[in-house]
């Protein structure tokens, strides 16, 4: 390896994001949508490739933490940057949701157990660093990009329902897990949003203000979704939590689907006066993963929810959908090649900080 190479090799790694595991998120998505509407060959593909940017980009994390512990840290204590952290706990369970799809359930079993001790600390961790550690005050950074803390804990309810009935003796500790999750996901979401209209609402906004991030509006409602509705699918024996709840989640989520919906269309206006009225320019930054994560996912959230609740035209939708997800995955993954070709390092995280 030239010098040069390593140069920039040691850049990369000094300057990977916390939200770098949205490629997992995005790809594994994708292949789960595939595998539910027939293209196995497709899916396992898509794998392969969530599987193999999962181990490169689980290196080069532990690399950065052991080389750059300051730099891990004060990452950490930047409101505007630590949510990303949850990509981590997010992509693992959508990893682990694509490989037991495919027949790997052990696999996936493994990727629950090391995801949810993790999701648990960072669940506490990042909220109070964002709060007290004494960083800028935390409506200033507030963005779309803190709903991934909702995607993590709707991602291992995801995880932990499709597992529950493939282990018998692990069913209602699964089940029960599911629940906590999609609880838990559903109260987060509540907050966050919340705190996102005290911020947007307390001062001008403008396009830079509007950036990729808040696309993951719509995907932690679809994660949600799908956790609900893979919720209600579950034996109602599995666990009492499962017995006491499916009525109240079964229509949530038929709700969240609905509004989820409605949100596409302004989420394409903002799209359109950010970088149409106002050119900012559109070119490929590692941001944009955070869009297709939550295009792949709004499709299998219509699939799951049509069949859980046997709903045709939600379930007709999603299927149509995956493919907006696909080409959406493809254009993003060749302006990422181009840009890597030329030598450009995107000078945006994975999930954007606001400008």
């Amino acid at each position: 390896m030239s010098e040069n190479l390593r140069i920039r090799a040691r850049d990369h790694v000094r300057s990977l994001p916390l939200g770098s595991f949205a490629f997992v998120m995005a790809a594994g998505i994708v292949s789960v949508g595939l595998d539910q509407i027939g293209r196995e060959t497709a899916a396992r593909t898509m794998l392969g490739v969530a599987a193999v940017g999962y181990v490169l980009l689980a290196g080069l994390s532990l690399a950065r933490v052991l080389g750059w512990r300051r730099l891990v840290a004060a990452d950490l204590r930047n409101s505007a940057r630590s949510f990303g952290s949850f990509t981590f706990v997010a992509g693992t369970n959508v990893l682990g949701v694509a490989l037991a799809v495919q027949g790997w359930p052990r696999a996936a079993l493994a990727l629950l157990a090391l995801s949810l001790p993790v999701g648990v600390v960072l669940g506490y961790v990042v909220p109070w660093l964002a709060v007290l550690g004494g960083g800028d005050p935390p409506l200033k950074n507030v963005d779309g990009s803190w709903f991934v803390w909702v995607v993590a804990a709707q991602s291992i309810a995801v995880l932990a329902t499709l597992l529950a009935p493939q282990f018998p003796p692990l069913t209602r500790t699964l089940s029960t897990i599911a629940v906590i999750g999609w609880s838990s996901g559903a109260v987060l979401y509540v907050v966050v949003a919340a705190l996102i209209i005290v911020r947007l609402s307390s001062r001008p906004v403008g396009p830079a203000d509007m950036n990729q991030s808040y696309w993951i509006t719509m995907g932690a409602m679809a994660i949600t979704i799908v956790a609900g509705s893979m919720i209600v699918s579950l034996d109602a024996a599995s666990s009492p939590m499962v017995y006491a709840t499916q009525g109240l989640i079964s229509g949530v989520s038929v709700i969240m689907w609905c509004f989820a919906t409605a949100l596409i269309p302004a989420l394409l206006a903002i799209g359109y006066w950010r970088h149409v009225v106002h050119r900012i320019p559109l070119h490929y930054k590692a941001a944009q993963w955070s869009i297709v994560f939550p295009l792949g996912m709004y499709a299998v959230a219509g699939m799951q929810l049509g069949w859980a609740d046997d709903l045709p035209l939600a379930a007709g939708i999603g299927r149509a959908w995956v493919w907006v997800g696909v080409i959406a995955w493809v254009l993003t993954f060749a302006t990422m090649l181009v840009s890597l070709a030329s030598g450009r390092r995107s000078s945006t995280p994975a999930l954007p900080t606001p400008q």
